[in-house]
């Protein structure tokens, strides 16, 4: 089973969850999809685009559940991320987690990702 993570704010976590949709933060509306990282991946795009932001979540959808709106496509240094072209169903999300600030202003994820 492979997982796609999505790092986004508390606040549009629990709006999408209410609204039961998720179209989209600010960036994924101007680019057209919700930007998703792979597991190898995540840390770094925490580190480029949340640096020192509290308050976010690390949601985790199974990519078979996603169907053929997800696409990989190049970006970062060349590597495939997986790209969401439609809206995303908060019921589609496995883990949601918690993504805190360690002292160092890094974020702390959990143990599921390596």
């Amino acid at each position: 089973m492979a997982i796609v993570y999505k790092i986004l704010s508390k606040d549009a976590w629990t709006r999408a969850r209410a609204e039961g949709v998720f179209l989209g933060a600010p960036v994924d509306l101007a680019d057209g999809y919700i930007h998703f990282s792979a597991a190898p991946q995540v840390r770094e795009t925490a580190a480029k685009h949340f640096a020192g932001l509290a308050d976010l979540v690390l949601v985790a959808v199974d990519v078979d559940r996603l169907g053929a709106a997800l696409k990989w496509e190049v970006s970062r240094g060349g590597a495939l991320f997986p790209h969401l072209y439609g809206p995303l169903d908060p019921a589609l999300a496995g883990d949601v987690v918690d993504l805190p600030l360690g002292p160092d202003g890094r974020h702390r994820f959990p143990e599921m990702i390596p």
